[in-house]
């Protein structure tokens, strides 16, 4: 076990860090923020006001997470080829962010939306299909925080803390700077971030290049170890019977990255198309840092790393401690820890802009003012960090990965309202709430069905142990098995697709839209963007009252205080 002796030097460094990103944190709220505005836009969306290089490091933080450092290369070490899921999904991924997420932006900085549920809801017409796609939203969220706080805790055992104050300590000081910072938080915490990435991911790639034998001798002990093993789905290349779940995963998350809120939430952050469609176009290149990261579980088999117990989280952090100078672990840990507490920051604004304009202001208190929005807000997203916690002690963790691919089966049934919707209205809205509702029903039958297995193919746990659905469930002879959301959301489409004209045909109307197509395509600088921009820069804002043609809504622009 590892002692906290023997760690002194990588916890200082570490230490340090922390308390250099917690300063930062704090010193956020001040940071291109005008006087005297307290809106839900100022703090959980920056103010709308990110140029290149902040949407750069906030989009990477938001999509690059301790999933990247902790959880795909453990699946890496534990079961080999199909734990490389991340980079198909990843190359499908970034054409699909590119066409969706720019109408978004246009149509949500038109009308001031802090969230996709608001956008459902002008575009249908219909609260409880927003309700639905809020809660839905902070249902797939909580796992994914956890899967953060995870990445933490196993940097902690490798250092030899105890367990419990040190994870505690963590969560109160981020906790603390996302209440009183907001986005802004986590946007100038990124940059550190990266940079920190960029050291462990060059560092991981030298140090084993000049090992005897290089690479090559990575892979070749890697394949001695899944040879001699006795299970049947791990394996240098994919066993026979996973290629449908691989592609089906690959497929999955792709569809789920550009759902989850708190990417969205990092989208609406930008101070207009441009900068984000910059940003998605060059973002690929930082999945190369994935590609050497996910490596590092095939390098700790040849290190012969042991978890911690039956903790295999800890397999990087041990990796790192173990080839690593101390200076350079305690860099690495720091990585991981930063590279934990931007995304879980960013999620749980996302999360409680959900509860707080979608489920507070909608139906608890219409009258709410924009002041007390922010602090509601602010309220929810303390909770939403203790619910992740929750979710540790409720779930094994030995695959943290699992805990993100739960949250996706969640959060790909909004894709039919989100996604379809900012191209077509053509779904009815109450087709579209049973179509959410039969996709949930599905994805957790299917979830409760799924055994966890050990290393040695022992069920650990009856129910929800992963996502990948054994075909012989249904009486197909066999060992195939299908990544749950992808049958889920089929089923999702399905109900809404055939609802859809039953509806119309029986005379149920449809909701109201308040959108308009030129909406989907306005810019910074169009009359009809709300203009916080401005705002932020500091730039003379016009007198007058800016009303989009047709008269479909209005506003009076925001000016300096």
């Amino acid at each position: 076990m590892p002692t906290f002796a023997d760690h002194q030097v990588e916890f200082w460094i570490f230490a340090f860090t922390f308390g250099l990103v917690t300063v930062m944190g704090f010193a956020a709220a001040r940071w291109r923020r005008p006087d005297n505005i307290h809106t839900l836009e100022e703090w959980g969306l920056g103010g709308r006001a990110f140029g290149n290089w902040v949407t750069f490091f906030l989009l990477s933080g938001d999509v690059y997470t301790a999933y990247t450092f902790v959880a795909v290369p453990t699946l890496v070490f534990g079961v080999g080829a199909s734990g490389f899921f991340p980079m198909p999904f990843l190359v499908i991924v970034y054409p699909m962010l590119f066409v969706v997420l720019a109408r978004f932006w246009s149509v949500c900085h038109v009308h001031g939306f802090v969230t996709p549920a608001e956008f459902v809801r002008a575009r249908f017409g219909s609260k409880f299909l927003a309700l639905a796609i809020a809660v839905t939203g902070i249902l797939a969220t909580m796992p994914y925080i956890a899967l953060q706080l995870i990445g933490i805790e196993a940097v902690f055992k490798v250092m030899g803390l105890p367990e419990g104050w040190p994870l505690t300590a963590a969560f109160i000081v981020l906790a603390l700077y996302t209440f009183n910072s907001g986005l802004r938080a986590p946007a100038l915490i990124s940059i550190v971030k990266d940079a920190l990435v960029l050291w462990t991911v060059l560092a991981a790639f030298l140090i084993v290049a000049s090992h005897s034998g290089g690479w090559s001798s990575v892979f070749r002990v890697a394949e001695q170890k899944y040879t001699a093993s006795p299970s049947t789905s791990d394996g240098l290349l994919l066993a026979p019977g996973q290629e449908l779940n691989y592609l089906t995963l690959a497929l999955g998350s792709a569809v789920a990255l550009f759902l989850y809120p708190h990417t969205l939430t990092g989208v609406l952050a930008a101070r207009n198309r441009a900068t984000l469609r910059r940003n998605l176009a060059v973002l690929p290149l930082y999945t190369l840092t994935l590609g050497v990261l996910m490596l590092v579980g095939f390098a700790a088999i040849l290190s012969d790393i042991q978890p911690i117990g039956d903790d295999r989280n800890t397999v990087v952090p041990l990796w790192f401690d173990a080839n690593f100078p101390d200076w350079s672990a305690g860099l690495a840990f720091a990585a991981i820890g930063v590279g934990a507490m931007v995304p879980a920051a960013i999620m749980s604004i996302a999360a409680a802009n959900l509860f707080t304009r979608d489920i507070y202001k909608e139906f608890i208190r219409p009258q709410a003012t924009a002041k007390e929005e922010t602090f509601v807000s602010k309220v929810a997203s303390l909770a939403m960090k203790f619910g992740a916690v929750i979710c540790i002690l409720m779930l094994n963790t030995q695959f943290a990965i699992d805990l993100q691919l739960i949250g996706g089966v969640f959060v790909m049934q909004t894709l039919p309202a989100v996604a379809i919707g900012l191209f077509t209205a053509w779904l009815h809205r109450w087709a579209l709430v049973a179509g959410i509702f039969a996709g949930l029903a599905t994805g957790l039958a299917m979830l409760y069905q799924i055994p966890q297995r050990g290393a040695d193919g022992a069920v650990i746990r009856e129910h929800f142990g992963g996502s990948a659905w054994p075909l012989s469930n249904i009486g197909i002879d066999t060992d195939s098995t299908i990544y749950v959301g992808v049958v889920a959301l089929a089923v999702n489409l399905l109900v809404a697709g055939v609802l859809t004209p039953l509806l119309r045909g029986g005379g149920v109307p449809d909701g109201a839209d308040r959108t308009r197509e030129h909406d989907y395509v306005a810019d910074e600088g169009d009359p009809t963007v709300r203009r916080m921009t401005e705002l932020i820069d500091g730039e003379t804002l016009p007198e007058e009252t800016a009303t989009p043609a047709g008269g479909r809504h209005s506003f009076v622009p925001l000016r300096r205080q």
